[in-house]
């Protein structure tokens, strides 16, 4: 055996015998994905630093369009809203005027109708004018003159200028049937007519366009 043979097998040995006197340790257990603490290496870029980023990258052409594209639009987003509020004050305009001709419109209606009113007031006393000056020369004849025929025909004067007026005068017949929308009951009296009807009339009612002016005041049979 030659030296260098003898110092081959040598350094085999020693080899070994370190790699038998190594203690291996055992492998570590399995990590979960959750413990890793990554620090700041998954934190998402804010849309500030993606834009820096992007216009880092991006040619300045194409910069300098996107950008007057960008002002263009937002001028005509401008002229949109301010054609929209103009648009909204002259409808505005337009509602208050309407509101102020309503209202001018209403006072009118209702100065016409105050007009309307008088006038048929004025009508309606003129026309009595005539009966009172009737009645009272029905009064001024001679004691013991019979002044009935003068007086029925002033009641007639007067029926007729209530008929013109479009005054229908209430007043039922004995035996009626009662209407408590066109009667007041004063009583219950014994007559021989049926059970809860009318009996007799004390006053006469006056109705006028379908309105109950004045319920006549009646008497009704006992039941």
């Amino acid at each position: 055996m030659t030296e260098q043979d003898a110092a081959d097998s040598s350094a085999a040995a020693d080899t070994e015998q370190t790699a038998d006197d190594v203690d291996i340790e055992e492998a570590p257990e399995e990590v979960d994905v959750d413990d890793v603490d990554l620090g700041n290496a998954g934190d998402a870029q804010s849309p500030d630093e993606v834009l820096v980023e992007r216009v880092a990258e991006s040619d300045p052409e194409d910069i300098a369009g996107e950008l007057a594209a960008l002002r263009a639009r937002t001028e005509s987003l401008e002229d949109a809203l301010a054609d929209r509020e103009a648009d909204v004050e002259e409808l505005e305009s337009k509602l208050k005027r309407k509101q102020a001709d309503f209202q001018n419109y209403k006072k009118r209606m209702q100065k016409r109708r105050d007009e309307e009113k008088q006038r048929a007031t004025e009508d309606l006393v003129t026309k009595l004018f005539d009966v009172r000056d009737n009645l009272k020369r029905a009064l001024e004849q001679d004691e013991g003159t019979d002044i009935r025929d003068g007086v029925e025909a002033t009641l007639r004067q007067l029926d007729d200028v209530l008929d013109a007026e479009g005054v229908e005068i209430i007043d039922p017949d004995p035996g009626t049937d009662l209407d408590p929308t066109q009667h007041q009951v004063l009583a219950n009296v014994e007559s021989d007519e049926d059970p809860g009807a009318i009996a007799d009339v004390h006053r006469p009612g006056y109705e006028m366009g379908e309105k109950v002016l004045r319920e006549a005041q009646v008497t009704v049979s006992e039941e």
